[in-house]
């Protein structure tokens, strides 16, 4: 028995997601028939992660077990011969039997992009959300910065949330302003159904001021969805990196 993991990078625009759903379509389903045109065997795969409909990824992380004797160097090439233009896997190796791409995670970080343009970006649509009015990035990165640290993240979780803790990490945070977009990266140990996009969508609402960055805290400490924002379009999410102790 072996365990070899990938990493791939995907346009989720077509997709209901990375994880298996009744409605197939995932990027997931598409891997494992790919992979059994290759081993001949059911493999299921298993990810560092859901990403939800729409939401891209760069560097998703994903193993599986099989018996193939295919060498690892080679995977990769195979697998993408058989994979839509949308789906590449950029990297293959053998890890011990014991690694399980979700649970040996360490870090994850996730990137949101926002076209400020006057008029959007047509090449870049489906990879940034549209907001042509101007935003106070100062008073974004303040009310960033705010949930830095272990906390209960419940005010920015899905009412949809099956976990039965919403304390995560977040290790880091941070904007970066190019011409014509803003990137929001966050770092952390693990993130809840809709964290990032709810973060975005109560951070919008800082730029726009209709909340002040100080008020990020008390957000937080509410532990309730009603006290943050929307949540932000799936289409500007990308998750970016996986972090592992090796």
């Amino acid at each position: 028995m072996r365990n070899i993991r990938m990493v791939v990078s995907y346009d989720g625009t077509g997709y209901y997601g990375f994880q298996t759903q009744p409605g197939g379509n995932t990027v997931q389903d598409i891997i494992e028939k790919a992979n059994k045109a290759i081993t001949g065997e059911d493999e299921r795969i298993i990810g560092s992660g859901r990403t939800d409909a729409g939401v891209h990824a760069r560097g998703q992380v994903f193993n599986f077990f099989t018996h193939s004797s295919i060498p690892v160097e080679r995977w990769a090439l195979a697998l993408n011969t058989r994979l839509p233009k949308d789906i590449v896997v950029l990297h293959a190796d053998e890890v011990s039997l014991e690694f399980h791409s979700r649970r040996s995670a360490k870090k994850k970080t996730y990137k949101y992009t926002i076209d400020t343009n006057k008029f959007p970006d047509v090449f870049e649509r489906n990879y940034r959300f549209h907001h042509p009015t101007p935003l106070n990035v100062a008073a974004m990165q303040s009310a960033l910065a705010a949930l830095i640290g272990e906390y209960d993240f419940t005010s920015f979780a899905s009412r949809q949330s099956t976990k039965s803790s919403h304390v995560r990490t977040i290790y880091d945070a941070w904007l970066v302003e190019g011409d014509g977009k803003l990137d929001i990266y966050v770092t952390g140990n693990g993130f809840l159904f809709n964290m990032v996009r709810i973060i975005v969508g109560t951070l919008l609402w800082v730029g726009q001021g209709k909340r002040e960055a100080a008020q990020m805290a008390a957000i937080l400490q509410a532990r309730d969805r009603s006290a943050a924002g929307p949540t932000a379009m799936a289409h500007g999410l990308m998750l970016w990196d996986i972090e592992y102790a090796e």
